[in-house]
């Protein structure tokens, strides 16, 4: 069993020198190839790697090797960016429509503009749109969106599964679309498909690690293409293979798959295969020319709405996942205290997950309107919400629910200081609460700064539904305070200060 993770991941190419082949000859007698990307939020490339003109050139590489490749999207790709906040994903799919993708499988953020805005843009791709655990209010299957998929590559039909992030209602914004249960889902289709003639099942799942591991556990496909977590991952035990491909297209994840098919006496077909795995580092891309092109026609549009310095930041940023989902963030502490300040309340909350930008910036830098964006491309509203010291208590306790796997509800604060320890249950890890310079009072009120997403429950945040609303929908976008927060101060210095200790399980020796 091999399990690989990190950018490091790319060195198992060298896998690929070291796999037998079904027959033992040296020799495929077939070879079929499955490609997959996942979670590409960014259209433009960052030091020389990722962004869709990259990606675009290594699929119409991987296209070129064979007849006989598949390539696949697990998706989130939507939102959230810079350029969706304008056009609710538009530019993605018109950048993605220039590449040779075949299958397309909605992610969580496919969800954040609405149901409407998701059947619109699904209807927009060229590739083939499934989501099986996907239907109406009414249990109907969606217009374009299909379950499976059967398609013949080489000699073998290989039957593919799409799977939505079941999780979407949570994380999103799907109204009143019904999800279905994954592993349910799943299995009644892997059999349908079985039974249609379909040898090879490859199951595309937009899901977390958790799920990841029951649908690999459960046998139910020959090959899973994940995607969400935003890591390299690689596990294979000899019955079923899985692979994910990281975020914003620094890798792109090929999996050759070498096949031996016999017929026997009784006219049955057995079909043997074992992958070769390679993850391909898209810095060692040349980018396509024509989507270059288009990628930067986009980008010159923002620059020029957004691009005019606001200020600098006297001290380093760090908005990469780890930071801002992992613990206490000199950014998140800088953004919690623009939307305090501006709202004047006592305490302020903003999810992990709504800071996207993954990058730091070092101290000196100078900011923009567009890194700011960049930043919070939800597009956001601040909400003030009256709250007892229970329901923050209750508010916090569903932050840190997962902060171990860096989710995206883990909270950055102002106002308050934060004592939770991770290896205690879920409900009660938060070890101690302090707001201003005093422990909290259960039965005080306390005025709550947030945006619209948690004030609705997002993310976890269920208690904050039935807290009463101060300020709402007339509040003003989260980004735009803290653009006008930095403008005003003209240089901030944010620094890691103690407002949130967290304990951890020591790693096992």
């Amino acid at each position: 069993m091999l399990v690989f993770r990190g950018l490091l991941l790319i060195l198992a190419v060298a896998l690929a020198g070291c796999v037998s082949t079904p027959n033992g000859s040296g020799a495929p007698r077939e070879r079929i190839t499955l490609v997959l990307v996942c979670d590409v939020y960014k259209m433009e490339e960052e030091k020389g790697r990722g962004g869709l003109a990259r990606i675009a050139a290594a699929l119409k590489a991987e296209k070129a090797r064979h007849g006989n490749v598949l390539i696949a999207h697990a998706g989130d790709t939507l939102s959230p960016s810079l350029m969706s906040g304008f056009d609710q994903g538009a530019h993605i799919v018109d950048l993605f429509n220039m590449t040779p993708l075949d299958i397309f499988v909605p992610g969580n953020h496919e969800f954040d503009f609405g149901p409407h805005v998701f059947r619109k843009r699904m209807s927009e791709f060229k590739a083939a749109v499934l989501a099986a655990n996907l239907r109406s209010e009414a249990g109907a299957a969606l217009p374009g969106i299909a379950d499976t998929r059967i398609v013949a590559l080489g000699p073998i039909k290989v039957g593919v599964i799409g799977l939505t992030a079941d999780d979407s209602p949570v994380t999103s914004k799907p109204g009143r679309l019904r999800f279905a249960d994954s592993l349910a889902t799943a299995e009644r289709e892997a059999a349908q498909l079985r039974k249609a003639g379909a040898e090879l099942i490859v199951l595309v799942p937009h899901a977390g690690r958790d799920l990841d591991e029951q649908l690999f556990a459960s046998g139910v496909a020959d090959v899973i293409l994940s995607g969400h977590d935003h890591d390299l991952y690689m596990r294979f035990n000899e019955k079923t293979a899985i692979v994910e491909a990281g975020s914003d297209g620094m890798a792109v994840v090929a999996m050759d798959i070498d096949l031996d098919v016999k017929i026997g006496a009784d006219g049955k077909r057995d079909v043997k295969w074992w992958p070769r795995f390679r993850f391909v580092d898209t810095a060692d891309v040349t980018p396509d020319a024509a989507v270059a092109v288009r990628v930067a026609s986009y980008a010159a549009k923002l620059d020029a709405e957004l691009g005019a310095p606001i200020g600098k930041t006297a001290t380093e940023l760090d908005s990469r996942n780890a930071a801002v989902r992992g613990g206490e963030a000199a950014i998140g502490n800088l953004f919690a205290d623009a939307v305090r300040e501006a709202t004047k309340a006592d305490v302020a909350i903003l999810n992990g997950g709504g800071f996207r930008g993954g990058k730091i910036y070092p101290a000196g830098s100078t900011l923009s309107g567009k890194d700011i964006k960049t930043e919070l491309p939800f597009v956001n509203k601040a909400y003030v919400l009256e709250v007892t010291g229970a329901q923050l208590l209750e508010a916090l306790e569903a932050g840190f629910t997962g902060a171990e796997n860096e989710v995206g509800r883990f909270p950055q604060v102002s106002g308050m200081k934060i004592k939770a320890d991770l290896t205690r249950p879920k409900g009660r890890r938060v070890v101690s609460l302090q707001v201003g310079t005093n422990p909290v009072d259960p039965k005080r009120t306390y005025k709550l700064a947030t945006n619209d997403y948690l004030a609705g429950g997002g993310d976890g945040y269920a208690v904050l539904k039935s807290a009463k609303v101060l300020v709402g929908d007339d509040g003003e976008l989260v980004d735009s305070i803290v653009i006008d927060y930095i403008r005003a101060k003209q240089t901030v210095s944010p620094a890691i200060e103690g407002r949130i200790v967290v304990a951890r399980a020591r790693p096992a020796q």
